[in-house]
């Protein structure tokens, strides 16, 4: 069973950076296409930044040129480096994981309901 354990979050000034981690078990990143969400208060969760299929770095218009996924294969770590931070990005944070054949294109690759491994998620709060 894949687990997946967010860290990093945390209470920053607008215009801060945070830098989140995920770390899996027992499998290799190489073996999943992954991804990072966030879900505010009342609010439907999206997708921020996450893996194609084919390697290529998908993000949320919101946080494009801000915001930047990557991954430690060595270390089954994926990375959400997060700059220029705004209260608007204040939300729970995710990583989740799927197979990759099921991130066959931006609209999977984005979508919540593409990956079926969660981690508990980690808060990210920014005050103005």
């Amino acid at each position: 069973q894949l687990q997946l354990v967010e860290s990093g979050g945390g209470a920053v000034q607008s215009g801060g950076s945070l830098r989140l981690s995920c770390e899996a078990s027992a499998y290799s990143v190489v073996k999943y296409c992954w991804g990072w969400f966030r879900q505010a208060p009342g609010k439907e969760r999206e997708g921020v930044a996450s893996f194609h299929l084919h390697g290529h770095k998908v993000y949320a218009d919101s946080v494009k040129g801000r915001f930047t996924i990557s991954k430690d294969n060595a270390k089954n770590t994926l990375i959400l480096r997060m700059n220029s931070l705004i209260p608007e990005d204040t939300a729970m944070y995710y990583c989740a994981a799927a197979p990759c054949w099921m991130t066959y294109n931006t609209n999977a690759a984005r979508s919540p309901e593409t990956y079926n491994y969660w981690g508990q998620g980690t808060q990210v709060t920014i005050s103005s």
